[in-house]
């Protein structure tokens, strides 16, 4: 048995919260299971150097743990641009995960951060960051809208993701830390909700995998995904009727 006895096909119980920050321009809080993630998008009138003048946006993001978010306290990554390979890898999955689904010319030369900070981890947390982040980066688009900048919404899709495994055998979805640590195979998928693909990451943890079993992890991954994004947009509607568009 899982240890919170929820059946194999099943996520962990889900909350997203939008709006936890008063001064940023788009923010959620994101619990799945016991995994939280604060999410802060900041709207920049800048681009990074190399789209200047080419009349498009960006999307990016920055992720970072707090040093007790684990049992065993973990040290601060202070110094800019001396980030782990793992910190790095994470935000840039996050940022391309965002892009993705993002009309980056519709934004105009304006940058948006998107800011994962994990108050708690219990496994997932990338796929919590980009859950919640696609709240945040929603909310700010909003923003922009209601002040009359955008014209129209640069968010043609909502990205959700999910990871599955298999672990004593067994195929799971939404892995918590202990799942994760003694997966055979881990996978982590991100995908729209209109099903297309953005990213798929899968590891052979101890031996090879079949075909067969990456087609069944893919499977579950999307039924969880398409879970997932149905919160995100019942979470937006509630916080505006522009979000019906994603029905």
């Amino acid at each position: 048995m899982r240890k919170d006895n929820r059946p194999q096909d099943a996520l962990r119980e889900v909350r997203i919260i939008p709006d936890q920050l008063e001064y940023a321009d788009g923010s959620a809080l994101i619990e799945m299971g016991k995994t939280r993630v604060l999410v802060a998008a900041t709207i920049e009138e800048k681009v990074p150097s190399f789209l200047k003048g080419k009349s498009t946006g960006w999307v990016t993001a920055e992720y970072a743990m707090l040093p007790r978010s684990t049992a065993v306290r973990s040290q601060r990554e202070r110094t800019p641009g001396r980030t782990s390979g793992r910190t790095q890898e994470i935000q840039r999955l996050i940022g391309r995960s965002l892009r993705a689904v993002t009309d980056l010319r519709a934004l105009g030369e304006r940058q948006i951060i998107i800011d994962c900070d994990v108050l708690q981890a219990d496994g997932g947390t990338r796929s919590a960051a980009i859950n919640g982040g696609c709240v945040a980066l929603a909310l700010a688009l909003k923003k922009l809208m209601d002040k009359g900048t955008l014209a129209a919404m640069p968010l043609k899709n909502l990205a959700g993701a999910v990871s599955v495994g298999i672990v004593s055998d067994e195929i799971l979805l939404d892995l918590d830390y202990r799942e994760d640590s003694n997966a055979a195979v881990d996978m982590n998928v991100v995908s729209t909700d209109t099903g297309r693909l953005v990213e798929i990451q899968a590891s052979a943890e101890q031996q090879p995998f079949h075909k067969e079993e990456f087609n069944t992890l893919l499977q579950l991954a999307e039924r969880g995904i398409k879970e997932l994004i149905q919160l995100q947009k019942a979470v937006l509607k509630e916080k505006s009727m522009l979000f019906m568009a994603y029905d």
